[in-house]
């Protein structure tokens, strides 16, 4: 019997960690036609939902953050095969995650990839969708083109690192200490740069036999993009993930078009469900058999779902590597 009510973590107000309370009575979600309902095991942390608590519950319609879980599918929509019901699945979610159960598109649920439990499964949607979504549709990746990712050793950072490399393309990344650079190298990159060195865009340059990197994903609201720039090779992409709380974006013109390049830039969560679904399709098709061998989520840190305010405290401190997760059943 699936309840009226459950337990989730509500944001209560604009602020720090410490406006996340736990109900005991939030609803349960209504499901839609094409929905499954998951009895959630775990969900993943991400800076969004830092920035989602800091704005307040007003910013988006469900006051519940998290936008990814691991569970089982414990009921589903009119249009959803019946057969479905008690799948393992990880899931890309728009909210709510940080609950006992979770709504989503059916086509967003994902297996469970085999060798993998429910902790280390949770930290794989967003990463997956996030880096499928910036490097192949927005920057359009060709086979055998250069990455370089700048905070390696974040959830997505890991993530991307070994999607790429383990689909043949040669990657690059930055990280802010030496045990982050470690963490990244080990994870297939071909070098890993300090993010603040001066000379940041002539290492990597340098790299590259001079020919500079085709993609750039960035993670730090365009606070390098002169070194950026200066480090593309021609017609060479870059995708930024951060908004920065709304900060303008100084370009240096002469060298965006010394290099023709291109900068873009878009929000996930609000990208339509039809894409969403065109993601998840390719990944099933080419990332789900890697999932569990060659790509690994990297697990910093666990909390329970009523700590979920001391996960928050941990991510922004920073000095994480690799993923957060909080434990919701089990």
């Amino acid at each position: 019997m699936i309840p009226n009510d459950q337990r989730a973590v509500i944001i209560t107000a604009p602020g720090g960690p410490e406006v996340l309370s736990e109900r005991q009575d939030w609803p349960v979600p209504y499901l839609g036609p094409d929905d499954v309902l998951i009895e959630v095991a775990a969900a993943g942390i991400n800076r969004h939902d830092c920035n989602q608590r800091a704005a307040g519950p007003s910013r988006e319609p469900n006051p519940v953050p998290g936008l990814e879980a691991s569970g089982r599918i414990v009921a589903c929509g009119a249009d959803v095969p019946p057969e479905r019901l008690g799948e393992a699945v990880i899931a890309l979610t728009d909210g709510g995650s940080y609950a006992q159960y979770v709504a989503t598109d059916q086509h967003l649920a994902l297996d469970l990839p085999s060798g993998l439990d429910w902790i280390q499964g949770a930290a794989l949607p967003e990463a997956l969708f996030t880096t499928w979504f910036n490097f192949f549709e927005l920057m359009r990746m060709a086979p055998g083109e250069t990455a370089l990712i700048h905070g390696g050793s974040s959830g997505v950072g890991t993530i991307a690192i070994q999607l790429l490399h383990a689909l043949g393309h040669p990657v690059f990344a930055t990280a802010g200490t030496a045990e982050k650079r470690a963490l990244a190298l080990s994870l297939g990159c071909s070098a890993v740069f300090d993010y603040a060195d001066p000379d940041l865009a002539e290492q990597i340059r340098a790299a590259t036999g001079k020919r500079g990197v085709d993609c750039i994903l960035d993670t730090s609201a365009g606070a390098h993009i002169a070194q950026d720039l200066a480090a593309l090779a021609m017609g060479g992409r870059i995708a930024l993930l951060s908004a920065g709380g709304g900060k303008d974006l100084g370009v240096p013109l002469r060298g965006l078009m010394a290099r023709r390049a291109s900068i873009t830039g878009a929000f996930l969560r609000s990208t339509s469900l039809d894409l969403k679904r065109r993601i998840a399709a390719d990944l099933r098709q080419r990332i789900s058999p890697l999932l569990g061998t060659a790509i690994r989520p990297h697990i910093d840190s666990t909390y329970r779902l009523s700590e979920a305010a001391d996960a928050h405290a941990r991510m922004e401190t920073s000095r994480h590597i690799g993923k957060i997760v909080l434990r919701v059943h089990g």
